[in-house]
């Protein structure tokens, strides 16, 4: 019962007492009327709270029991009249306080994300004034682009465990601010020479390695089942706004400011971030102290237990088949994602016969429309949920369309004359592509949630290869083929994850 209908209550003359409370300071204390016959309050306030002590004391007099014990009172804005009933109310909490705790975890989240892809992409644009300055061939500037996934590639395993075992608060911050240091010292590496360029964005790649598992992890503790997928994607349209945000504000930097100026404002913008991460998010519900309890029970209700995870049963986790079917279907997903969104500018101008600025605006489409995509997903897919469909359905359902979607819009791409259709095409390509946050990225939780880092951490690594072999295997099939060949091999890997996905997929918990 709170205070208020504690005060208010009929039945309190059974809880009166003659002993008086300890005196206490006057500091901060508000009292009734000081009859003897009257109820006394003592209200202290202990920041968001207050401390109720109440006093009562009888006369020899006997009152009537419909007498009112108290009268109206008026406090912060709210009047409550002399039977309790409260006549004006006025919330005594800002509503940002009253905004749930779970989706201030998502939107932090997808801040961290959308810095992790501004931060990455920013590169794509510098490179050439960067290139033209300090005399770098096609195959230096090759090198540079691709000595961000030495990193990237080291730390999603270890990522993953570190996360699960110390918490994701410390690892997503720990990683956010590494590679905003590492962005800012770029200028200063290029200066120096290439080596140190490159260990620079080998070091970025170590930072941003570990958030996507230190992400993973903190959602599985803090979003319920219900509404995990619009939380995954809202989280991961963070990286493709991010990339929107980043090709579109560099070009302006540059031109203004130079190019070490896109290095230097978009890491500074990390200390903000970590500031707000640092006083605002905890690793899991349980470490929250400022949680209320409706929220609290919401997600202890919704989520598997979270204790912390002492060791990785590895021979457990390799041995289930939805693990090797998530491993190999994110190998087959990121195969023809990696390729679409890193050549897109070169086929734009190749094949569509667009300039070099027609094909950096129009790379920007196909993110915006994966943005809006993968929410809309997120949210068709939670609803699915909410009404009875099983969860393994539902994954499969959205994978599928992850999966067969951009399979049939690349197969159309010989049969399109039209420039304006061909980047439609590309567009619904990776609209439906962006599907898949509801399906596989949305599936770690689903069968490990206490390994849910580390799971990604290992499905992510199998991406990662995907996308590094599978751009390097584009430029050497151009040289021998064509952009039919290309997109052949990209559809065949769509159609084998669609097969293995609904084979051996499940979104049931299959590891405790």
């Amino acid at each position: 019962m709170n205070a208020r209908a504690l005060l208010y209550s009929p039945n309190l003359h059974s809880l009166y007492t003659s002993n008086r409370p300890p005196e206490t300071s006057n500091r901060n204390r508000r009292t009734l009327k000081s009859d003897p016959k009257s109820l006394r309050v003592w209200i202290y306030q202990r920041n968001r709270s207050s401390v109720f002590r109440v006093l009562v004391r009888s006369s020899d007099k006997r009152e009537s029991s419909s007498n009112s014990y108290a009268e109206s009172i008026k406090e912060g804005g709210e009047m409550v009249n002399r039977n309790g009933v409260v006549s004006d109310s006025v919330s005594l909490v800002p509503w940002w306080e009253e905004f749930p705790k779970r989706w201030v975890i998502v939107l932090l989240c997808f801040s961290a994300f959308l810095l992790c892809n501004m931060d990455r992409v920013n590169m794509s644009i510098a490179i050439l004034p960067m290139s033209a300055e300090y005399g770098w061939n096609p195959a230096t500037v090759g090198l540079i682009q691709s000595s961000f996934f030495w990193g990237y590639l080291l730390t999603q395993i270890a990522g993953g465990i570190w996360a699960d075992t110390v918490g994701g608060k410390m690892v997503l911050g720990f990683g956010v601010i590494w590679w905003s240091i590492a962005t800012i010292l770029t200028p200063i590496a290029a200066k120096l020479g290439l080596p140190f360029l490159l260990v620079v964005r080998a070091f970025m790649g170590v930072g941003e390695g570990v958030a996507m598992p230190a992400m993973n992890n903190i959602l599985s503790k803090w979003v319920p089942v219900q509404e995990r997928s619009r939380s995954l994607a809202l989280v991961y349209s963070g990286m493709y706004l991010g990339s929107v945000t980043g090709l579109a504000f560099s070009p302006f930097l540059i031109h203004h400011f130079g190019w070490p100026s896109v290095f230097y404002s978009f890491g500074s913008l990390g200390t903000v971030w970590l500031t707000l991460w640092l006083t605002k998010a905890e690793s899991s519900p349980v470490e929250d102290l400022t949680l209320l309890p409706e929220e609290r029970k919401l997600i202890a209700d919704n989520c598997a237990s979270k204790e912390p995870v002492k060791s990785i049963p590895w021979r457990l986790i390799l041995s289930k088949p939805p693990v090797w079917a998530l491993i190999g279907c994110h190998f087959c997903h990121n195969w023809g994602t990696f390729i679409l969104l890193t050549w897109m500018p070169t086929y734009y101008h190749q094949v569509l016969k667009f300039n070099l600025m027609e094909s950096g605006l129009l790379s920007v489409f196909p993110w915006l429309t994966m943005a809006i995509s993968a929410n809309a997903g997120g949210w068709i897919a939670d609803t699915l949920v909410s009404r009875g469909f099983s969860v393994t359905n539902v994954r499969k359902i959205m994978q599928t369309i992850g999966f067969l979607g951009p399979a049939f819009f690349l197969t159309q791409l010989k049969h399109i004359d039209s420039p304006a259709m061909a980047v439609l095409c590309m567009a619904c390509s990776q609209g439906t592509d962006a599907f898949s946050q509801s399906g596989l990225y949305s599936n770690h939780q689903d069968i490990a949630p206490r390994y849910s880092g580390v799971l990604l951490g290992l499905s992510n690594t199998a991406g990662v290869l995907a996308g590094v072999l599978g751009t390097a295997a584009t430029g050497h099939i151009l040289q021998h083929g064509s952009w039919d060949d290309v997109f052949t091999i990209s559809v065949g890997l769509y159609l084998v994850g669609t097969v293995v996905w609904n084979l051996f997929s499940t979104g049931e918990k299959i590891i405790d």
